[in-house]
């Protein structure tokens, strides 16, 4: 009976903390909106960090997203064929790619490479001071160092999403038209005729502008609370990742439901 109450214990302690981080998550989110004035005013600021997010988060998502449209052509062509419908698979590849794999990977690419380097470089400026010094200058943290970091990634996600599928169904016609030979016409028809503007090329869009508003939102959060050490550093940027990726995960569970809601 103890160890059951034990574990009882253990879960609602856990869930608690997990309550209790989303929501310092969410006012940080807030406080984040109230001070973007100032970064829209100095645009350059969004702009630079729209680089170092997104523009330096290229090769990573081209390479990717071209290999897995690859993989999914030789996957799709190998089941569809033993249907006799293997033109059909630039259909597969384009609606995997745009309702699910693009938004997700490349979000979950996102997380790993821009949303840790956020979090130790705003947790590297906590650790030597110079987020103080800010302050020290009357210059708000929140308004010079977050909140141009945050939108930069925000902006940068669905555009990386974008160029993610875009790679994804040319890797897919590379192998599945050029060597596996299924007829182009038919291969960019059906993808023409079965990919619906709103159901699918929208609703990706939307997934990937959530993604991107939850991972930059962590990112900067993990960044700033970071204890000011070199342990501190690391665990925050440690934790950006997992948390980035659970939240994505969750949240394209309860997009999909959403939207599959509306589709019917």
């Amino acid at each position: 009976m103890e160890t059951i109450l034990h574990g009882l214990r253990t879960v609602g302690d856990t869930t608690l903390r997990i309550v209790e981080r989303i929501g310092a998550i969410v006012l940080f989110l807030g406080k984040i909106l109230r001070y973007s004035g100032p970064s829209f005013q100095r645009f350059g600021l969004v702009i630079r960090e729209m680089y170092f997010a997104g523009v330096q988060s290229l090769i990573i998502i081209l390479v990717s997203g071209l290999f897995v449209g690859m993989v999914l052509g030789l996957q799709g062509f190998e089941t569809l064929q033993s249907y006799g419908s293997s033109e059909s698979v630039g259909v597969l590849v384009a609606l995997s790619l745009m309702r699910e794999l693009g938004p997700v990977v490349s979000a979950l690419l996102f997380a790993s490479r821009a949303g840790s380097a956020i979090t130790a470089e705003i947790g590297l400026m906590k650790a030597t001071e110079q987020l103080s010094a800010m302050e020290m200058m009357a210059v708000n943290p929140m308004a010079r160092v977050v909140a141009p970091r945050f939108w930069g990634g925000v902006i940068s996600m669905p555009l990386l999403a974008a160029l993610f599928g875009a790679m994804g169904i040319i890797g897919g016609f590379l192998v599945t038209v050029v060597m596996l030979g299924v007829d182009s016409g038919a291969f960019w028809s059906q993808m023409q005729a079965a990919v619906d503007f709103h159901h699918d090329i929208v609703n990706g869009m939307i997934k990937s502008l959530v993604f991107g508003i939850a991972v930059s939102a962590i990112a900067t959060f993990e960044g700033y609370e970071a204890p000011p050490t070199a342990e501190g550093v690391s665990g925050a940027t440690t934790r950006t990742v997992v948390s980035s990726s659970l939240a994505i995960l969750a949240l394209d569970l309860l997009l999909t439901a959403f939207m599959m809601k509306g589709w019917n």
